[in-house]
């Protein structure tokens, strides 16, 4: 059957996104709720049901929004570092103090290679300003997909786990002009551009101009703002630094978005 991607939701108001093999099926994010989770998967003809994991990237609410309730339903692990389930799970506090039980957590380390079903899992750090941020790299039938959303600049290993990717899912959050006379208040403007915020159009741009290696058949821009930016000016500067690289068979730009699944994207 091959590897899949598919992009249920990508933005500020909730990230959360498919990747399967033959055998395997992971939800990386969860930041939708359960019910529009259910509703997107359902409209592409997928079973909730046939999902294998969960898969946290950090515990910023547009990224568990909908785990509690998800996990719960679905009976399956969740696979995040200690760091970010302690900080989940004090955001989850009842009036009584109590923290919510997770059925089947499973704690892993970024740096440290894991495997669920067919599919190996490689968590890497992002630079972000949550406790543990991780990106990640998923290999499964000879394809190789890269995730790396919510990070403020593009470390050394940043770029090392990138390389060789068959699919890149990548953030492209603002432009920085926009940003600047954007309606967002100051302090929020200076963490967003922050080198633990988001990765802004020119800072991807960069990026793609300089230390990308070209191997992608598909770049995927994702955490689009809907304030500070706009999704043909983040294709462009995406389009632009890729220049002569760009062809009918590689580094294709397709754009996340936020109300809408992306089509899944097939290898």
């Amino acid at each position: 059957m091959g590897v899949s991607v598919t992009l249920l939701a990508s933005g500020s108001r909730g990230n959360t996104a498919i990747i399967a093999s033959g055998r395997t099926k992971l939800l990386v994010d969860a930041g939708i709720s359960c019910r529009e989770t259910f509703k997107r998967m359902k409209a592409l003809g997928e079973d909730p049901h046939s999902l294998s994991a969960i898969l946290i990237t950090h515990e910023h609410s547009d990224h568990v929004y909908g785990l509690a309730v998800l996990a719960k339903k679905l009976k399956i692990p969740v696979f995040m570092t200690g760091a970010t389930h302690t900080a989940w799970a004090r955001s989850q506090r009842d009036e009584q103090g109590c923290i919510p039980a997770m059925r089947s957590l499973e704690r892993f380390q970024a740096g440290c290679r894991f495997q669920i079903g067919d599919i190996d899992v490689m968590p890497f750090t992002i630079p972000h300003d949550a406790v543990d941020p991780v990106g990640f790299t998923f290999r499964a039938e000879g394809v190789k997909v890269g995730f790396a959303t919510d990070l403020g600049r593009m470390l050394e290993n940043v770029k090392d786990n990138l390389r060789g990717c068959d699919v890149l899912v990548i953030e492209s959050n603002h432009d920085v002009e926009r940003l600047r006379i954007g309606p967002y208040p100051w302090s929020v403007k200076q963490r967003v551009g922050s080198p633990t915020g988001h990765l802004s159009n020119r800072k991807l741009a960069e990026f793609l101009g300089a230390d990308y290696d070209g191997h992608a058949s598909y770049i995927v821009l994702a955490h689009l703002s809907e304030q500070n930016n706009h999704p043909e000016i983040a294709r462009k500067e995406a389009e632009d630094a890729l220049g002569a690289r760009r062809g009918l068979l590689f580094n294709r730009v397709l754009l996340a978005e936020q109300n809408e699944p992306l089509e899944a994207i097939r290898l």
